[in-house]
Order: structure tokens, then C-alpha cells, then sequence
């Protein structure tokens, strides 16, 4: 008879180990998301209670989505490389190309009229 009790205490802990696990698992997605700074990390947490309801079909997904997003580099599918590191650097680059830009459109004019002054000396000449 008492093996009979402690043999239903053991079940009845088994049985509660597997469902607190099961429960501390379908949040997994959701603390990831958390940690991440993720904008839609409030149906993560929903999608994973409803996956409670179709045994965790849904959970590798939720996995999977929780784990694309970085507060740092977002989605990650847009690579950064050779972007400026800030707000100012990309102004001092932007002023740069203008200058630049500037004195180029300075030089094709000056070209230009020079040109159409030798032309139209040419064609007073009667050249």
C-alpha cells in the first residue's frame, strides 16, 4: 500500500515536471525576443501560447523569428558596410560630394564659354 502512494507521488511530480517543461519552453521564442529588442515581440509571446494548443508545431518558426531580428542591424538582410557611422560623418561626406560636384559644373561652364566665345569670334571673322 505504501509503495502504491509513493508510486503515485512520482507520477503525479513526473507528470508536473513535464508540463511546467513544456510551458518554460514555448517561452523560449519569446524571452530571445525580449533580449532582442524585437517590434513584434508581443506575437511572438502569443503565437507561442497558441503553439501550446498544437503541440509546438509552430515553435521552430517562432524560433526562427524571434531570432532574425537585432536592435543593432535590424533584419539583417541589408548589408552596411561602407556606411558612414553617423549622422555628422554622412554630412561631412554629403558637403564633400558637393563641393566636388560644384567646382566640376564650374569647370564644364568655363569650358563651354570659352568654346562658344571661340565660335562665335570664328564666326564674326568669317571663319
Amino acid at each position: 500500500m505504501m509503495l502504491d502512494y509513493i508510486s503515485l507521488g512520482i507520477l503525479i511530480a513526473v507528470v508536473l515536471v513535464i508540463f511546467y517543461g513544456i510551458i518554460a519552453i514555448h517561452d523560449i521564442p519569446y524571452e530571445i525576443a525580449k533580449k532582442r529588442n524585437h517590434p513584434q515581440q508581443d506575437a511572438i509571446l502569443v503565437a507561442g501560447w497558441i503553439s501550446l494548443f498544437t503541440l509546438h508545431v509552430l515553435w521552430p518558426f517562432l524560433w526562427i523569428w524571434a531570432t532574425l531580428y537585432r536592435a543593432d542591424r535590424g533584419w539583417g538582410f541589408i548589408s552596411d558596410k561602407g556606411q558612414p557611422e553617423s549622422a555628422q560623418q554622412a554630412l561631412i561626406d554629403l558637403e564633400k560630394k558637393v563641393a566636388k560636384l560644384t567646382k566640376q559644373v564650374a569647370k564644364l561652364e568655363s569650358n563651354q564659354t570659352t568654346k562658344s566665345a571661340q565660335s562665335s569670334s570664328q564666326l564674326e571673322n568669317g571663319e
